[in-house]
């Protein structure tokens, strides 16, 4: 599910190609469902992608609030990124980022 779902995140960047650049808003939307699962999609402007899957029966979640928690985990991830001691391409080892994720995981739980 997840691996079909890059390829279709692939194939959006693609046919946005520039414009996507030029884009402030990078979600993707629902990028796959499938009958147990919907998996969204979030691309940042330096081409990170982040995957989203959720049970297909939580029917709480809006998307408007899967858009607020890629905009969370974008900022939370930017922070990481701008720490002067992370190595790009390193594992993430953050408290405060694992605290995030894990806060956003209760909230949809």
């Amino acid at each position: 599910t997840v691996h079909t779902s890059l390829d279709v995140v692939d194939e959006k960047i693609s046919a946005m190609g520039k414009a996507l650049v030029d884009q402030r808003e990078l979600y993707l939307g629902l990028l796959y469902p499938t009958e147990d699962y919907k998996v969204y999609g979030y691309v940042t402007n330096s081409k990170v992608k982040f995957v989203m899957v959720v049970d297909s029966s939580n029917t709480a979640l809006r998307d408007n609030e899967i858009r607020s928690m890629f905009r969370k985990l974008h900022n939370s991830y930017t922070d990481v990124m701008c720490n002067p001691f992370y190595n790009p391409g390193d594992c993430i080892h953050s408290r405060a980022f694992d605290n995030m994720v894990t806060s956003m995981m209760m909230q949809v739980c």
